[in-house]
């Protein structure tokens, strides 16, 4: 088997709230049909996965059914098979739980999400080549914020602050194993607090990680480590050399950088 394209990429591409705003702006139907660059956001993504060369099968967990026909490209995609549709749970994390017990069990999966319009073929082969090296059950992309906040000035990101320096999440997840795959339960229990880090530690980790945290003393090797001793499941950062791979499309300014940086990709090529 070519091992470089054995991956299941899920795709999750629900709206969180009923009134988001990126649909809202742009009139779409949902924020994952939103056009960016004249193009809809799940589509760059697709595009992205198929053109790494590493992924065999695409799953794309939501929109809701009643929803695809309103993106044209995306109908086409399911119907030709280039794309299988899952519908989508009532949150991110059951979505993949969902997604995760249909496929097969034995094959490693990527989990990404629809709003991650900057992503390239060259984010999803470094982290899927990293991944595969590090040698654990699952693993998380990170980039370091300072690395962000250099090509993205003024851009606001969520921000864990560890004794490694600021981190920005890249809705990048690799499961290398069945065993991996547990890693989502912990999501589900942490995901209500993705948005306050000090929180999520303090019921994850308990309040010595927490003084850690707040003296700016806990790594982000500590934290996973932690995670190993808890769930069982070894889990490993892989930083990332691209600075785009930690901005998501959640607010209207994400939507204004993200234009402004494909702009500015397409000069660059062209000169």
């Amino acid at each position: 088997m070519n091992t470089r394209s054995e991956f299941i990429a899920v795709v999750l591409a629900a709206d969180r709230t009923a009134d988001d705003p990126i649909a809202r702006k742009t009139g779409a139907a949902c924020k994952a049909i939103a056009p960016v660059g004249g193009t809809p956001m799940i589509i760059r993504v697709l595009d992205a996965l198929e053109a790494s060369g590493m992924v065999k099968t695409i799953v794309v967990c939501g929109p809701p059914a009643e929803i695809i026909p309103k993106c044209p490209e995306l109908e086409e995609r399911i119907r030709s098979g280039r794309a299988i549709w899952l519908p989508n749970l009532d949150s991110p994390s059951r979505s993949a739980n969902s997604a995760l017990s249909q496929i097969d069990q034995q094959a490693p999966v990527l989990l990404t999400t629809a709003d991650h319009a900057l992503l390239t073929p060259a984010i999803v082969q470094y982290f899927l080549t990293k991944s595969r090296a590090a040698g654990s059950d699952a693993a998380v992309g990170v980039v370091r914020y300072e690395d962000v906040a250099a090509a993205f000035p003024g851009s606001k990101r969520t921000v864990i602050k560890l004794r490694d320096g600021g981190l920005c999440g890249c809705n990048l997840y690799a499961f290398l194993n069945p065993r991996g795959r547990g890693l989502v339960s912990f999501w589900q229990r942490a995901e209500a607090l993705r948005k306050r880090p000090w929180q999520l530690i303090a019921q994850t980790f308990g309040p010595v990680a927490v003084l850690l945290y707040l003296l700016g003393l806990l790594s982000i090797n500590k934290g996973l480590a932690t995670v190993t001793a808890r769930t069982g499941i070894k889990v490993q950062p892989v930083f990332l050399p691209y600075p785009q791979a930690g901005v998501d499309v959640d607010k209207i300014e994400d939507l204004l950088l993200v234009e402004s940086a494909l702009v500015e990709a397409r000069s660059a090529t062209r000169g």
